[in-house]
């Protein structure tokens, strides 16, 4: 069985961070072991949120239990998401480092949730530089949003050649960008792939829940761990996010046990 350490947020009420990160690697029969970021109650953007910030320390502390009992190289994967602060992106880079001295094969997977449109950065400013020049780097997959996408590659990204050249720019093996303008009715998924790029087009919804971000980075990483090429498992999430956006039509958050699961397997 296939094993991924994610790490992200919990949030209690709303479907954001670990919850629609990790489903579709579990429907997908891989093993998640998942550390907080940050416990919240629901998402910041509601009238009232109350939680709390999982420091860097106590997560150094709990990822050394875990190589202590020997499960560190025993991933194939990790994946981080949500980093509220400097410290959590400096915390991330060391324990990518370490796992590859265990594992040279592990894979890297970097969701950079920096910010998103039309806010801008929601997170600390010092905390997305070290997410821009030191983790995105060391990602062997990066999945950001157009607003993140632009702000990595310090470039303004309107367009599906925006992106792919932006893309491109950070050079790293795979990175899939979503929520790219393309017209008034349709957003873009961008794949850069080794240098191939590849788009698809979408319908723009005006009242998407939050979330859907992280579910796509979790059905991509789901179908790359079980051996897909970069072109099937952008394709097979891309379509996993649609499945979540039907079953949540009229919700304002992601249903996923309404998800039909069924054709993960067909």
């Amino acid at each position: 069985m296939r094993r991924i350490l994610v790490i992200s947020s919990h949030v209690a009420q709303d479907t954001v961070g670990l919850s629609p990160t990790i489903t579709p690697l579990q429907r997908a029969g891989i093993e998640v072991v998942s550390l907080p970021t940050v416990v919240l109650s629901n998402h910041p953007a509601r009238e009232n949120c109350a939680g709390v910030v999982i420091e860097p320390a106590a997560l150094e502390k709990m990822t050394a239990a875990i190589e202590a009992n020997g499960w560190l190289g025993t991933f194939d994967a990790v994946l981080s998401g949500y980093l509220p602060s400097p410290g959590h992106a400096v915390w991330i880079a060391g324990l990518v480092q370490r796992m590859r001295e265990l594992n040279p094969m592990i894979v890297y997977v970097c969701d950079p949730i920096l910010g998103d449109d039309p806010g801008g950065l929601y997170i600390d400013a010092v905390a997305a530089a070290v997410v821009r020049d030191t983790l995105v780097p060391l990602a062997d997959v990066v999945t950001p949003n157009r607003f993140e996408l632009g702000w990595l590659a310090r470039t303004d990204v309107q367009s599906v050649d925006d992106a792919a050249q932006a893309a491109l720019a950070l050079g790293r093996p795979i990175i899939a960008a979503t929520s790219i303008p393309a017209g008034a009715d349709e957003l873009a998924n961008v794949l850069v792939n080794n240098g191939n790029v590849l788009a698809r087009n979408v319908e723009k919804l005006a009242d998407a829940p939050h979330g859907t971000g992280d579910l796509f980075t979790g059905f991509l990483t789901a179908q790359l761990l079980r051996g897909a090429s970069a072109t099937d498992a952008w394709n097979h999430a891309i379509q996993g996010v649609g499945y979540g956006l039907e079953a949540s039509r009229g919700s304002d958050r992601l249903m996923l046990p309404l998800i039909d699961w069924a054709w993960l397997s067909s």
